[in-house]
Protein backbone atom coordinates (compact mmCIF):
# COMPACT_ATOMS: atom_id res chain seq x y z
CA UNK A 1 0.00 0.00 0.00
CA UNK A 2 1.52 3.24 -1.16
CA UNK A 3 -0.85 5.78 0.38
CA UNK A 4 -3.88 6.32 2.58
CA UNK A 5 -6.28 5.89 -0.33
CA UNK A 6 -4.99 2.32 -0.72
CA UNK A 7 -6.03 1.65 2.88
CA UNK A 8 -9.54 2.90 2.21
CA UNK A 9 -9.76 0.80 -0.96
CA UNK A 10 -8.68 -2.20 1.09
CA UNK A 11 -11.37 -1.46 3.64
CA UNK A 12 -14.00 -1.38 0.93
CA UNK A 13 -12.86 -4.79 -0.35
CA UNK A 14 -12.93 -6.15 3.20
CA UNK A 15 -16.44 -4.81 3.82
CA UNK A 16 -17.72 -6.14 0.48
CA UNK A 17 -16.09 -9.57 0.62
CA UNK A 18 -14.76 -10.80 3.98
CA UNK A 19 -17.13 -8.94 6.28
CA UNK A 20 -20.17 -9.80 4.19
CA UNK A 21 -19.22 -13.48 4.14
CA UNK A 22 -18.64 -13.54 7.93
CA UNK A 23 -21.48 -11.26 9.00
CA UNK A 24 -22.87 -13.75 11.53
CA UNK A 25 -19.42 -14.22 13.05
CA UNK A 26 -18.90 -10.49 13.55
CA UNK A 27 -22.41 -10.14 15.00
CA UNK A 28 -21.68 -12.89 17.54
CA UNK A 29 -18.37 -11.27 18.48
CA UNK A 30 -20.09 -7.92 18.99
CA UNK A 31 -22.87 -9.40 21.11
CA UNK A 32 -20.94 -12.00 23.09
CA UNK A 33 -17.47 -10.45 23.29
CA UNK A 34 -14.17 -12.14 22.62
CA UNK A 35 -13.03 -15.45 24.08
CA UNK A 36 -9.81 -16.46 22.31
CA UNK A 37 -7.93 -19.45 23.67
CA UNK A 38 -4.56 -18.34 22.31
CA UNK A 39 -2.42 -15.29 22.93
CA UNK A 40 0.38 -14.44 20.52
CA UNK A 41 3.24 -12.17 21.59
CA UNK A 42 4.69 -11.20 18.23
CA UNK A 43 6.88 -8.62 16.55
CA UNK A 44 5.45 -5.45 15.04
CA UNK A 45 7.41 -6.23 11.84
CA UNK A 46 4.96 -5.77 8.96
CA UNK A 47 6.13 -9.01 7.34
CA UNK A 48 5.07 -11.23 10.23
CA UNK A 49 1.29 -11.25 10.71
CA UNK A 50 0.19 -13.89 13.26
CA UNK A 51 -3.34 -14.09 11.85
CA UNK A 52 -1.95 -14.83 8.39
CA UNK A 53 0.67 -17.32 9.61
CA UNK A 54 -1.86 -19.32 11.61
CA UNK A 55 -4.77 -18.80 9.21
CA UNK A 56 -6.86 -17.39 12.05
CA UNK A 57 -10.18 -15.62 11.74
CA UNK A 58 -11.57 -12.72 13.78
CA UNK A 59 -11.80 -13.43 17.49
CA UNK A 60 -9.50 -16.46 17.41
CA UNK A 61 -6.21 -14.87 18.51
CA UNK A 62 -5.42 -12.28 21.16
CA UNK A 63 -2.32 -10.57 19.79
CA UNK A 64 0.13 -8.08 21.26
CA UNK A 65 2.98 -6.92 19.04
CA UNK A 66 6.10 -4.99 19.92
CA UNK A 67 9.65 -4.53 18.66
CA UNK A 68 11.36 -7.97 18.58
CA UNK A 69 8.45 -9.77 20.28
CA UNK A 70 9.97 -9.26 23.73
CA UNK A 71 8.40 -9.91 27.12
CA UNK A 72 9.74 -7.44 29.69
CA UNK A 73 10.47 -8.46 33.27
CA UNK A 74 7.59 -8.28 35.72
CA UNK A 75 7.69 -4.74 37.13
CA UNK A 76 4.73 -3.87 39.40
CA UNK A 77 5.50 -0.15 39.53
CA UNK A 78 3.73 2.98 38.32
CA UNK A 79 5.20 2.91 34.82
CA UNK A 80 3.30 2.39 31.58
CA UNK A 81 3.61 -1.28 30.65
CA UNK A 82 1.67 -1.99 27.46
CA UNK A 83 2.89 -5.53 26.82
CA UNK A 84 2.62 -6.47 30.48
CA UNK A 85 -0.92 -5.09 30.67
CA UNK A 86 -1.92 -7.17 27.65
CA UNK A 87 -0.43 -10.29 29.26
CA UNK A 88 -2.30 -9.59 32.49
CA UNK A 89 -5.59 -9.13 30.65
CA UNK A 90 -5.08 -12.27 28.58
CA UNK A 91 -4.35 -14.44 31.63
CA UNK A 92 -6.65 -12.96 34.25
CA UNK A 93 -9.44 -11.57 32.08
CA UNK A 94 -9.70 -13.72 28.96
CA UNK A 95 -8.13 -16.75 30.66
CA UNK A 96 -6.34 -17.88 27.50
CA UNK A 97 -5.08 -21.46 27.56
CA UNK A 98 -1.99 -20.97 25.38
CA UNK A 99 0.58 -18.17 25.13
CA UNK A 100 2.96 -18.22 22.16
CA UNK A 101 6.07 -16.03 21.92
CA UNK A 102 6.62 -15.81 18.16
CA UNK A 103 10.07 -14.78 16.92
CA UNK A 104 11.06 -14.44 13.29
CA UNK A 105 13.93 -14.26 10.82
CA UNK A 106 15.69 -11.02 9.89
CA UNK A 107 14.35 -9.20 12.95
CA UNK A 108 15.32 -5.53 12.82
CA UNK A 109 15.20 -5.13 16.60
CA UNK A 110 17.57 -8.05 17.09
CA UNK A 111 19.90 -6.67 14.43
CA UNK A 112 19.90 -3.33 16.24
CA UNK A 113 20.94 -5.07 19.47
CA UNK A 114 23.67 -6.97 17.60
CA UNK A 115 24.98 -3.57 16.51
CA UNK A 116 25.06 -2.41 20.12
CA UNK A 117 21.71 -0.62 20.46
CA UNK A 118 20.57 -1.58 23.94
CA UNK A 119 23.81 -3.39 24.76
CA UNK A 120 24.72 -0.64 27.25
CA UNK A 121 22.89 2.10 29.14
CA UNK A 122 24.60 4.85 27.14
CA UNK A 123 21.94 5.15 24.42
CA UNK A 124 18.86 7.04 25.69
CA UNK A 125 16.65 6.16 22.71
CA UNK A 126 13.40 4.31 23.30
CA UNK A 127 14.39 1.44 21.03
CA UNK A 128 17.69 0.97 22.84
CA UNK A 129 15.93 0.96 26.20
CA UNK A 130 13.42 -1.60 24.92
CA UNK A 131 16.02 -3.86 23.33
CA UNK A 132 17.99 -3.88 26.58
CA UNK A 133 15.41 -6.45 27.72
CA UNK A 134 17.31 -8.97 25.58
CA UNK A 135 20.76 -7.78 26.68
CA UNK A 136 21.47 -11.04 28.58
CA UNK A 137 21.07 -12.91 25.27
CA UNK A 138 23.48 -10.51 23.53
CA UNK A 139 26.02 -10.81 26.33
CA UNK A 140 25.76 -14.59 26.42
CA UNK A 141 26.37 -15.03 22.70
CA UNK A 142 29.17 -12.49 22.70
CA UNK A 143 30.81 -14.26 25.64
CA UNK A 144 31.06 -17.53 23.71
CA UNK A 145 32.63 -15.73 20.75
CA UNK A 146 29.72 -15.54 18.31
CA UNK A 147 30.24 -13.24 15.31
CA UNK A 148 27.88 -10.33 15.92
CA UNK A 149 27.72 -9.54 12.21
CA UNK A 150 26.64 -12.95 10.90
CA UNK A 151 23.19 -14.16 9.86
CA UNK A 152 23.62 -17.33 11.90
CA UNK A 153 24.21 -15.26 15.05
CA UNK A 154 21.14 -13.18 14.24
CA UNK A 155 19.00 -16.31 14.02
CA UNK A 156 20.50 -17.67 17.22
CA UNK A 157 19.76 -14.40 19.00
CA UNK A 158 16.19 -14.38 17.65
CA UNK A 159 15.60 -17.86 19.05
CA UNK A 160 17.37 -17.34 22.36
CA UNK A 161 15.39 -14.12 22.77
CA UNK A 162 12.20 -16.19 22.55
CA UNK A 163 13.54 -18.44 25.32
CA UNK A 164 14.52 -15.37 27.36
CA UNK A 165 11.04 -13.89 26.92
CA UNK A 166 9.44 -17.14 28.08
CA UNK A 167 11.63 -16.95 31.19
CA UNK A 168 10.47 -13.37 31.81
CA UNK A 169 6.89 -14.46 31.23
CA UNK A 170 7.18 -17.02 34.01
CA UNK A 171 8.25 -14.16 36.29
CA UNK A 172 4.68 -12.80 36.23
CA UNK A 173 3.01 -14.32 39.33
CA UNK A 174 -0.33 -14.92 37.63
CA UNK A 175 1.42 -16.63 34.69
CA UNK A 176 3.47 -18.88 36.96
CA UNK A 177 0.38 -19.75 38.98
CA UNK A 178 -1.70 -20.56 35.89
CA UNK A 179 1.07 -22.68 34.39
CA UNK A 180 1.61 -24.60 37.64
CA UNK A 181 -2.13 -25.28 37.85
CA UNK A 182 -2.24 -26.50 34.25
CA UNK A 183 -4.55 -23.68 33.14
CA UNK A 184 -2.11 -22.29 30.57
CA UNK A 185 0.70 -23.68 28.41
CA UNK A 186 3.58 -21.52 27.20
CA UNK A 187 5.08 -22.01 23.75
CA UNK A 188 8.04 -20.64 21.80
CA UNK A 189 8.01 -20.38 18.01
CA UNK A 190 10.11 -18.89 15.20
CA UNK A 191 9.00 -18.04 11.65
CA UNK A 192 11.20 -17.89 8.54
CA UNK A 193 9.95 -15.06 6.34
CA UNK A 194 11.51 -16.28 3.10
CA UNK A 195 10.98 -20.01 3.65
CA UNK A 196 7.60 -19.84 5.39
CA UNK A 197 8.99 -22.36 7.87
CA UNK A 198 7.56 -22.42 11.38
CA UNK A 199 9.71 -23.89 14.14
CA UNK A 200 8.44 -24.80 17.61
CA UNK A 201 10.47 -24.85 20.80
CA UNK A 202 10.69 -28.14 22.64
CA UNK A 203 13.30 -29.25 25.20
CA UNK A 204 15.41 -26.20 24.38
CA UNK A 205 15.50 -26.90 20.64
CA UNK A 206 13.54 -25.36 17.77
CA UNK A 207 12.13 -27.98 15.41
CA UNK A 208 10.34 -27.31 12.07
CA UNK A 209 6.64 -28.07 11.85
CA UNK A 210 5.85 -30.54 9.08
CA UNK A 211 3.77 -28.88 6.37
Amino acid sequence: MENFEDLIAGYRRFKRDQFAASRARYRALAEQGQSPSVMIIGCCDSRVDPAAIFDAGPGELFVVRNVANLVPPYEPDHGHHGTSAAIEFALTGLKVRHVVVLGHAACGGVKALMNGMGATDNDPSMIARWMSIARPVYEGLKKVGMDMSSDSTCEAMEKFSVIHSLSNLRGFPFVAEAEAAGRVTLHGAWFGIESGRLELLGDGVFTPVES
